[in-house]
Parts: C-alpha cells; structure tokens; sequence
C-alpha cells in the first residue's frame, strides 16, 4: 500500500500529518455521536417508532463496517491522498444532506451514505498515522491520537444537546458543517501526494456477498422484535438469505486468488482471539449512548442539554482512559482488558439497578466509568491485533477491526432496543394483571376507579413503570456481554517485542 512511503516524513511533516488524521476522525466520532442526542426529537419530529429511530444510528455502523474491506483495494487503486479528499469530501456533502432531510427514510439513507464514504477514512488515517512513525513509538502515538478521537464524543453530545433544544435536530447535523471544511482543507493541504500501486481487479462477488449477508442479519436483529421474530416469514427469509450469503462468503475467499477479505490470515490463533474481543468491545461501544436518550426523555422527562452533558461525561471518562495509556501501554495489556471490561460489567450492573426515580449524579458516574473502561480497551486491543501479524498484515487487520468492531455495535444496539421493548410489553401485561385482581389484562382497570379519568393516571404510570423495567433489561444485556467476554481475555498472549 502507498502508506508505506510515510515513513520518510520530517518531524514537522509528521506531526502536521498527525494533526490532520485526528481532525477527520474527530469530525468522524462527532457525527456519529452528535446525532445520538438528538435521537427522541428525530423521534417525534419525523414519526418514527424506538426501534425506527434506531435505524439513524445503525444505518451508518452497517454502511461503515460494509465499506471498510475496500479500503486496501481503493487505496491501491486511487492513491491514499486521492481517497482521503474523496472520502472526507463525500463524507461532508452527506452531513449537509442529513441536515435537509425531509422524512427519516431519506435521512436513514443519508446516514448510509455518510457511513459509506466515511468507511475508509478511518484505517488509512491510522495507517498513515502508523506507517510516519517507527515501531517503539507505536503505542504513544496510538494513545494521542485516542486521544482526538474522543473529544469529538465528549463535546459532540454537549453541544449536540444544546443546539437541539434550541434550535432543533436539525442543527446538529449543521454544527458539524465547519468542523468538515476546515478537514476538507486539512487533507488536501497536508496528505502526501502518493501514486496507485497497482490494477488489482475488485472481488466483486465477495463484496456482493458480504453486503448482502450483512443487510441481511442487521435487518432481521431490527425488525425481529416488530414482526415477532421467527413467527414471520420475512425474518426466516432474512436470516436464511444471510446465512446462505455467510456460506457462499466464505467458501469463496478461501478459494480465490485476490479475495475481498483474506480469510486465511484467520488461521492466526492470537489474531482469532484479538478479534474476537474486538467484536465484543463494539458491542459495548454505542449501546448506551442510543438506549440513555429516549429513557432519559420519555420516562424522566429530561431536555436535551441535560441528556447531552451526560453523555459528555461518558467522552470525558474515554479521553482520560487514553491518557492513561500514554504511560501505562508498557505494561501487559491484558491487564488493560480486564479493567476495561470488568468496568463495562460493574456500569452495566449499576444501570440495571436504576429506578425510575435514578439521580443525576448515579447517571454521571456510571457514564464516566464506562467510558473509563472504553478508553482502557481500544489501545490494547491495537496492540494486540497488529502485533500478531506481519507489518504487510496491517492494512486487511486494520480492516477487520474496524468491520467487527461497527458490526458488533449495530447488531447490539438492535438486539438492545429488541429486549427493552419485549420486556417492557411483558411487564406491562404482568404489572396490569396485578393491578386488578381477578382480571387477566388491562382492560378491566377501569373498575378500579371510581372514573375512567381517575384510572388514567394509573395507566400511564404502569406504562412508565415497565418501559423502565424493559431498559433495565437492556443494560443487563450489556453486562451479561462484557462478562461473556472476559473468559477470552484469559487466552490472549502479549505480542512479542520487536
């Protein structure tokens, strides 16, 4: 790949480098986490359902994590500075797209888009990233350019908060419309100018064949719970095309010369293992941040500013995570690991401890610490994926991190908003079964009550009461993952050094 010419910048050549890849990957981190905020009144404003509105944030993971394979190819192909400027170009004119969105079909397409043109920016920027600077600083530089990462998910939400109460949802999406000119200009003044390596024909079929097993999988995980799951034929059909898909998948990058995704650089078994936790870390990655807005709004009745700076709090526990890392990636990230995770078990089981009377300050500190525990895990896991593998290795391991790391994240925010809402119509039957004795449903309440109008109050408190227990459920989700992933932890071995 072109990356590898890097390696010969001057200092000041590098550090300008530097600057520009985190600026794209701040403005990439912000959209995605800006919009989150903005989540219920994207909700109400375009008439959307829990699970519809979920589709803004997981419409761009899918579109992102499909892309991400072809992004060596595009690079030989067109050059890294050529699709940089495209990518980050395309990435901005999707952003204002997002902004003029008349209904949520058009804005879900939208996102897509953003996340397709966005799918490359982020391994080549840390390709390149990588490639400018030798080895033994690879664990420093990895830390400070986490670092850039999340500011964008620690101011995103505090101002994407703000600027939705104010102004509307829509302004989020304008919010980030100077941050993407000015890293427009960015790449196109500091990107090294480079030349295509080679012709390498695109595997189309394996594209195809990827694409559309992951469409299908993160349809099925999205509509499941609508349509009653493996009661519908269209779900069986969904999961059966994507499964068909996988097979075909599979057998044919085993068996092809130039495949779209090299399988056979699986048969590294502390690769497997690092992967493994890097599909685990995604899914603990977002689900907070979709399942927190809409609880925190509709049962507590919170404004968006509010819901914001607690999100923030979140990005504030990652960036202190990464500085961390600044002195503690020499030690043995196995460590690093089980801190991370074992944080993501502790949150998820103080979430899943709420009330519906949950305080401020609970909601802060178990932010804070999740995000702690986020900041913990991403700079191990880059060590040791990329240290089991050859340099040559980096560009498709690069690929495959970020592929399972978005796709983990889109299949867990669905499966969580799937169990909140299942729990929450199960506990609502229960709660109302118990309310009037002898009666098996709701319907029967108004007996209870002297008035129709005097039972309504209650109605809509059972109503509170079991969409509560229905996120609770979802938070225990997401300390069941984090704890499910802990045993793996046990089976990594430290990269060697070099």
């Amino acid at each position: 790949m072109a990356v590898a010419e890097q390696t010969a910048l001057d200092n000041s050549s590098r550090v300008a480098l530097l600057a520009a890849c985190v600026l794209v990957v701040f403005l990439l981190a912000m959209t995605i986490t800006i919009a989150n905020v903005s989540l219920p009144q994207i909700q109400g404003s375009l008439s959307a359902t829990r699970d519809q509105v979920a589709w803004v944030v997981t419409s761009y993971l899918v579109a992102n994590a499909v892309g991400l394979p072809a992004t060596g190819w595009l690079n030989d192909r067109f050059g890294s500075r050529r699709l940089i400027v495209i990518s980050t170009i395309g990435f901005s004119l999707a952003t204002l797209a997002c902004a003029l969105a008349p209904n949520l079909e058009s804005l879900v397409l939208f996102r897509a888009i953003q996340g397709t043109f966005g799918a490359p920016l982020t391994p080549l920027t840390m390709a390149l990233v990588m490639a400018s600077y030798p080895r033994e600083r690879h664990g420093v530089i990895t830390s400070i350019f986490g670092i850039g990462v999340t500011i964008g998910p620690m101011i995103g939400p505090w101002l994407g908060g703000i600027l939705t109460e104010e102004y509307g949802w829509r302004a989020v999406f304008y919010f980030c419309m100077p941050f993407a000119i000015v890293a427009c200009l960015g790449v196109i003044a500091v990107i090294p100018r480079d030349e295509p390596e080679s012709r390498n024909r695109l595997d189309l079929r394996g594209f195809i064949f990827l694409s559309i097993a992951i469409a299908c999988f993160q349809l099925m995980v999205d509509r499941g719970e609508r349509n009653d799951w493996f009661d519908s034929t269209e779900i069986v059909l969904e999961c059966l095309a994507g499964l068909f898909c996988l097979y075909l998948f599979v057998i044919h990058s085993l068996t092809w010369r130039q495949p779209y995704i090299d399988l056979r650089v699986l048969a590294n078994r502390d690769l497997v293992i690092g992967l493994l936790l890097v599909a685990a870390f995604g899914m603990l990655s977002y689900s907070p941040l979709v399942l927190l807005p809409n609880m925190l709004q509709q049962l507590r009745g919170y404004p968006e500013d509010t819901i914001g700076v607690l999100l923030a709090i979140r990005g504030l526990g990652m960036m202190l995570g990464f500085v961390t890392l600044l002195w503690g990636s020499r030690y043995d990230p196995r460590i690093w690991l089980t801190l991370g995770f074992g944080a993501q078990i502790w949150t998820g089981w103080a979430m899943a401890s709420f009330d519906i009377n949950v305080t401020y300050f609970q909601l802060a500190w178990t932010g804070f610490v999740s995000g702690l525990g986020i900041g913990f895990v991403w700079v191990p896991l880059l060590v040791i994926n990329m240290g089991a593998v050859t340099p040559d290795k980096f560009p498709l391991v690069s690929s495959l991190f970020h592929l399972l790391r978005l796709f983990g994240s889109s299949v867990h925010i669905s499966l969580s908003v799937a169990v909140a809402l299942r729990t929450s119509k199960i506990s609502y039957a229960e709660i109302a079964e118990r309310v009037q004795p002898g009666r098996p449903a709701l319907w029967g309440l108004e007996t209870a009550a002297p008035s129709v109008q005097q039972a309504l109050p209650m109605v809509h408190e059972i109503g509170r009461q079991s969409q509560m227990i229905g996120y609770l459920n979802a938070f225990m989700f997401f300390a069941l993952t984090a704890l499910v992933a802990m045993p793996l932890i046990l089976a990594v071995r430290p990269p060697k050094p070099q």
